[in-house]
């Protein structure tokens, strides 16, 4: 592995988490940029809210394949565990702030889980879409199974590598990853605690132009 290779590969997994889904299915099913709805975010959430449930979940499995990819191209490239995980991180970080979209994207929960499905499999999928969209479907807070799918895969990562079962530098990636997701949803955390966070089922309405103070109190 040489650092020519390792940098090209967490690169790649930047520019191939920049693209945005959310944002194109806006455009391409109700003529809209999602990012003036909502959360203002691109995510497959603010995508179901604004445009419809087919285009958010569409969007949903495209994000996830984002992580996925540039995780499995790191790892076929360079056989590195390590590697998996940077790209993987890369792609969220694309996700989050796009090159191509002006750096306003969504919160790097897809790409996070992509990323961990193709690491591990069985993490990636119970606590990505089982633990993620079942707690969503209990509480009616998207946000919170967000919140739940990053800490439950880092404290079972940790644990997995404590015990030698899995590479620490997956661990990492989980610690990481997770953090930048509740980073990212310091705001849906706040409004958690003060019982105004949206739900799922209610739609987005055009966001008029705030400041960025008053831009902190939007819905997700």
């Amino acid at each position: 592995m040489t650092a020519l290779q390792y940098a090209a590969v967490v690169l790649l997994g930047y520019v191939i988490g920049s693209i945005p889904f959310g944002l194109i299915m806006g455009k391409l099913f109700r003529g809209v940029d999602v990012r003036d709805y909502g959360s203002g975010k691109t995510g497959g959430t603010n995508v179901i809210r604004s445009v419809g449930i087919g285009a958010g979940a569409a969007t949903m499995v495209l994000d996830v394949v984002k992580g996925g990819v540039s995780a499995l191209i790191a790892w076929l490239v360079l056989r590195s565990h390590a590697a998996e995980g940077a790209a993987a991180l890369a792609a969220m970080v694309g996700h989050n702030w796009p090159l191509y979209a002006g750096f306003r994207g969504g919160r790097g929960v897809g790409p996070y889980i992509g990323g961990m499905m193709v690491m591990y499999p069985p993490v990636g999928v119970v606590c990505g879409p089982v633990i993620g969209f079942g707690i969503a479907g209990l509480t009616r807070y998207m946000s919170l199974g967000s919140i739940c799918v990053a800490t439950s895969s880092f404290l079972v990562m940790l644990a997995l590598a404590i015990a030698g079962e899995q590479p620490v530098e997956y661990a990492v990636y989980a610690g990481v990853g997770g953090g930048l997701i509740l980073f990212c949803h310091r705001d849906n955390i706040h409004r958690l605690c003060a019982g105004t966070e949206r739900k799922l089922g209610e739609r987005a309405e055009k966001t008029e132009e705030k400041s960025p103070l008053q831009a902190k109190d939007k819905g997700v």
